[in-house]
């Protein structure tokens, strides 16, 4: 038995692109995963970080095997799925859930609270009726709110409630690993924290593995255990959630935390050329943050750097660190 629940390896997800020029015969292709690789333990929280389509959803629902990657591995408790079909996959279906960004988009609206949270079981066979029945009066109560819930809609609730539903169906197969993917963003700030308050009880109480997905960085430092900063599909750096949110290592990682801040004349902004992600590796390219680098020179342009080691355990995509 491995001690990481999740493992990816090598990791790259690509999606065609639309063929603007309609007489062409050439199937175009762009990495929306580029070469990822990290580890989560049993019982912890790794989140992603990075701006809106630096790739971050798609990460975890290569996990989830929502998307098939084209290439690399994917290790839950050690055994690779990145390539089972849905017959085999179906047992990691199990222990595998997901709380996304919008919850009134992902609940039923023909359905009620109690079927809503029943379905998953049902899906998998799990107990008898009345047993799920009371299983989702436990679940309900269990995320703060109560059993006369369970007859209700989804449009009768609000957004904090709805994403306390949605949270109660994840749990209702007892699984082991739960991809949170932007769960708070669309909740104002009070919500936000109690949500995140929930999320860590019950990771505490059930043992759970979590991938937390956010753009905000001052909530994944004080959620997850580990931390990765991704860009257009890559990891830049990944390392202790004190040490990148303390000592950020990478220049985007810098610019995302003072993006957070006072302004501060001082401090470089997010300008410059983001790179065309046509294309179907970066593989002796350069490095994708050479456009908006404060510190790119002619070697960052012309290859993609290693991670180097910052210090033990966190590791930066950056020539600045070669030893």
């Amino acid at each position: 038995m491995s001690e990481y629940l999740i493992e990816t390896e090598d990791l790259t997800v690509q999606f065609r692109k639309k063929n603007r020029k309609k007489l062409s015969l050439k199937t175009e292709y762009f990495s929306a995963v580029d070469h990822v690789g990290f580890s989560i333990k049993k019982g912890e929280t790794y989140g992603l970080v990075g701006e809106s389509g630096s790739g971050k959803s798609t990460v975890g629902k290569a996990i989830l095997r929502y998307h098939r990657p084209q290439t690399g591995k994917i290790l839950y408790d050690g055994n690779d799925i990145a390539h089972l079909g849905e017959k085999e996959l179906l047992p990691y279906r199990k222990k595998m859930q997901s709380v996304f960004q919008d919850p009134y988009a992902s609940l039923d609206p023909g359905m009620t609270v109690s079927e809503i949270i029943c379905e998953p079981m049902e899906i998998h066979r799990l107990y008898t009726r009345a047993e799920r029945k009371d299983r989702a009066a436990e679940l309900i109560e269990t995320v703060g709110l109560t059993k006369q819930d369970l007859l209700k809609y989804p449009h009768e609730f609000s957004g904090g409630q709805r994403q306390r539903i949605s949270i109660a169906r994840a749990l209702s197969i007892h699984p082991e690993f739960v991809l949170c993917d932007e769960p708070i963003s669309a909740l104002d700030v009070s919500l936000q924290a109690q949500i995140v308050n929930m999320l860590e009880e019950l990771q505490d109480k059930m043992g759970l593995t979590y991938l937390f997905i956010s753009h905000q960085l001052q909530v994944v430092q004080k959620i997850c255990d580990h931390i990765g900063v991704m860009y257009l599909g890559q990891i830049l750096e990944t390392g202790a959630s004190g040490q990148v949110y303390e000592n950020p290592g990478h220049p985007y990682t810098q610019m995302l935390l003072a993006s957070m801040l006072e302004p501060d004349p001082d401090v470089h902004s997010l300008d410059g050329i983001i790179p065309d992600t046509g294309v179907q590796s970066y593989e002796g390219c350069g490095c994708k943050f050479a456009g908006r680098c404060p510190y790119v020179t002619e070697r960052c342009r012309e290859k993609m750097p290693e991670a180097y080691e910052a210090e033990p355990g966190h590791l930066v995509m950056c020539y600045r660190y070669e030893r």
